[in-house]
C-alpha cells in the first residue's frame, strides 16, 4: 500500500468509515494507565498522560472522561508529509460547527468528531470525497 500525498486522490479516495464504539478523552496526571485499559491513542503532555479509551471501558474502570466522540478513519492511506489535506476536511467541518481532533497515525488519519455529531461529519466527508465535491475543495 503507496501512501499518497496527491489532494485530489486523497479527497475523492479518503472513504470515511465509523468506529463502533465511542471514545472519551481521559488525562492521568501520573502518566500512569490502569491495569486493564486497552488505550487507542497516548500522548504525553506537560500536565500528564492523555489517553483515547472506549467509553465502556472508562465507565466500567471509573476513569474521568471529558469529550465523548465518535472515531470516523479515513481509509486512504495518507503519506505523513501530506499538505492540505486535513485542511480541507477541518476547515469543512468547522463551516458546520462540528469539532474535529485529528490523530495522524502511519496508514490513516482518525477524526474524533463530538457523538452527537458524528452522521452530520459522515454527510460532509461523502459530499467532499464525491467527484465534484473534491473539485470544490
Amino acid at each position: 500500500m503507496e501512501a499518497s500525498r496527491d489532494l485530489e486522490q486523497l479527497l475523492r479516495d479518503m472513504t470515511p468509515v465509523v468506529a463502533a464504539p465511542a471514545y472519551v478523552f481521559c488525562s492521568f496526571a501520573d502518566r500512569r494507565l490502569p491495569a486493564g485499559v486497552d488505550a487507542v491513542c497516548l500522548f504525553n503532555e506537560a500536565e500528564g498522560l492523555t489517553a483515547i479509551l472506549d467509553q465502556a471501558d472508562a465507565d466500567r474502570l471509573g476513569i474521568a472522561y471529558d469529550f465523548t466522540a465518535r472515531m470516523i478513519t479515513l481509509t486512504v492511506h495518507s503519506d505523513l508529509a501530506a499538505v492540505g489535506f486535513l485542511a480541507v476536511i477541518s476547515t469543512k467541518l468547522a463551516q458546520a460547527r462540528i469539532a474535529c481532533n485529528v490523530v495522524s497515525a502511519f496508514y490513516h488519519d482518525h477524526l474524533f468528531v463530538p457523538a452527537e455529531r458524528v452522521d452530520d461529519a459522515m454527510t460532509i466527508l461523502r459530499a467532499l470525497s464525491a467527484p465534484s465535491g473534491a473539485a470544490d475543495a
